[in-house]
């Protein structure tokens, strides 16, 4: 019978700028006795991924531009936090108080621009999305297999939130090494129905999973393995193909 293991990554040190990702993961995993295997799934978070790269930003160093101020006064937020999404910001999607959803220049849209407050040492420090999240997973899937010469994928996960659902679900940014969506259009159902709409998120469902172990709060584990999914492989890939289209997007 399949089953599928989610195996939080434990005794990870706090992530600073500069700290070889992979080569971390890899050796917590050896020493918790669950060493990479192939076809392994890492799941880590932004945060993680970001302070490795240095994307974070105090924003006492910001200075607020009038327009970041008046939209502050709107939403009821820092000047400079508000400045420092804007810096992000292709688009503003929709805003409201203490509500600011953007289209990020790499097409995620999300709240504040992905900038997250969790997870960061110091009170006015911030960490900002990975300036190309795929390019990040492909890094970090690249140097797995050369320390360890499995065959892995690799997603970086945020939290978003969704329209007309409460709650937050963990999402994929960045992916590598692994098709983000499972096409089943066409396919027949039980009763030999064609399916015609059919089309699964698995980078998303894989974050969602790997999030029940992901500590969110004082746990400090940044990253998940999924053991046991057969995905299926793909060289280029990027995780933008989960976002829809702005002409099909019925909530823009």
């Amino acid at each position: 019978m399949d089953s599928v293991k989610i195996i939080a990554v434990e005794n990870l040190p706090l992530i600073i700028e500069g700290d070889d990702l992979a080569e971390l993961i890899c050796n917590a995993a050896e020493k918790q006795g669950i060493p990479i295997q192939e076809k392994d799934v890492v799941v880590i978070t932004h945060v993680a991924v970001s302070k490795a790269e240095g994307n974070v930003v105090n924003l006492d160093e910001v200075s607020p531009s009038e327009r970041a101020t008046k939209i502050a006064r709107e939403t009821d937020k820092d000047p400079a936090l508000v400045e420092t999404i804007l810096r992000e910001t292709k688009e503003i999607v929709r805003m409201g108080r203490n509500s600011l959803i953007t289209e990020t220049k790499n097409g995620i849209i999300c709240a504040n621009a992905g900038v997250d407050r969790s997870n960061i040492e110091g009170e006015r420090n911030i960490v900002l999305l990975p300036k190309d999240p795929n390019a990040s997973a492909q890094k970090i899937r690249q140097k797995i297999r050369k320390l360890t010469g499995c065959d892995v994928a690799v997603i970086v996960s945020d939290t978003h939130g969704r329209p007309f659902r409460n709650g937050e679900i963990n999402v994929a940014i960045g992916v590598a090494g692994i098709k983000p969506i499972r096409d089943r259009r066409g396919e027949k159902d039980l009763f030999g129905y064609v399916l015609r709409i059919k089309q699964t998120a698995i980078a998303d469902e894989l974050s969602s999973a790997a999030e029940l172990v992901i500590g969110q709060a004082d746990e400090g584990i940044p990253v998940a393995i999924i053991r046991g999914y057969k995905y299926q492989t793909r060289e280029n890939t990027s995780a933008t193909e989960l976002t829809r289209p702005k002409e099909k997007d019925l909530f823009r």
